[in-house]
């Protein structure tokens, strides 16, 4: 075997450093998968029966498509003659045999359960539509001021959409599990399978930038149907829908899973004038006060007197002691 590796009484090892170590049959099956080039979305479909009357929908009201045909399938790399469909189409094709989406909205805890759904073997188109559907029912809500009617968010559509986009593009559809949508009072919990991409590091991944693709033909489809950014921007874009929020995204990376968790937002405009500049002023930044004060305008007394009330209400962090103390917004 090449890769690295070799068998031993049937088993297969990698190496690692100076050892041998034991790997288990998915493993290996990805280790065979990348030494010949190729992604579990590239092998052959298990079905060859599909249909795609969803992807056909979203390609005519997205793309203004008259027809869709197998050239156009081709195109989208689904299927080549000789071999059929491959797993990537069989992911977006009205039936298959894959997990889904699980998604519960509990109460004040996991023990309290108010509403779940599960969808699984179904387009993955389908299953973010789904995802959206449910999330615009607890998140989502409009409210009259004077004589217009206007719609708030709780939490971002547009951070929810990058979270759900992402979980279906970046995850290993070769495990059978699903992504798991967890919606309390106060957050969402999103959290897919598999880890990062192997030469994807964690800094890069928050940092955002770098597009490396698990599924490379699922994600250019996503990206043709404007649901996601080739460009590697998921992440910074979910981050800049918190901006003026006190509370941020928070994102926990592990080994065999991915989770997003986006908070519902707590705006910062019940502060007063002076106060929103100061605490706009600490953003993503460490200052002393006597800096602060410069860069506000204000006198060091009452610059220090605002950042006691924020400090005290949670906006702000105080960073170490005397003559060193410095501050930033939370």
């Amino acid at each position: 075997m090449q890769l690295g590796g070799h068998y031993i009484l049937s088993k297969a090892y990698r190496r690692n450093d100076t050892a041998s170590v034991p790997v288990d049959r998915l493993e290996l099956e990805r280790l065979i998968l990348e030494g010949q080039n190729l992604s579990f979305e590239e092998l052959p479909a298990g079905r060859q029966d599909l249909s795609f009357a969803i992807l056909e929908k979203k390609l005519k009201t997205e793309l203004g498509l008259q027809t869709v045909n197998m050239d156009t399938l081709k195109t989208l790399e689904l299927y080549t003659d000789g071999r059929g469909y491959n797993i990537a189409a069989e992911l977006l094709a009205d039936s298959n045999g894959f997990c889904g989406v699980d998604m519960a909205r509990f109460g004040d805890s996991i023990s309290i359960i108010r509403d779940r759904e599960c969808h699984e073997h179904i387009s993955i188109l389908d299953m973010y539509d789904k995802a959206l559907a449910m999330y615009r029912k607890y998140y989502q809500y409009e409210e009259i001021k004077g004589s217009k009617r206007e719609q708030v968010e709780l939490i971002p559509e547009a951070s929810f959409r990058e979270a759900v986009a992402n979980a279906i593009v970046h995850r290993t559809w070769d495990v059978k599990a699903h992504i798991n949508i967890a919606m309390f009072p106060d957050r969402i919990e999103i959290t897919s399978p598999g880890g990062l991409p192997k030469g994807l590091d964690r800094d890069e991944y928050l940092r955002g930038g770098i597009s490396l693709l698990r599924n490379r033909i699922i994600g250019g489809v996503f990206y043709r149907l404007h649901m996601i950014e080739r460009f590697g921007t998921g992440i910074r874009r979910i981050n800049d829908e918190y901006r003026d929020s006190r509370v941020k995204p928070d994102f926990e990376i592990m080994e065999n899973t991915i989770r997003i968790m986006l908070p519902v937002m707590t705006a910062t405009s019940n502060l007063l004038p002076d106060e929103e500049r100061i605490y706009k002023l600490l953003r993503g930044r460490e200052m002393a006060s006597s800096v602060l004060a410069g860069a506000a305008g204000f006198g060091k007394s009452k610059t220090v007197g605002i950042l006691r009330k924020l400090a005290e209400a949670g906006y702000v962090r105080v960073l170490g002691k005397g003559r060193g103390t410095r501050y930033t917004a939370v």
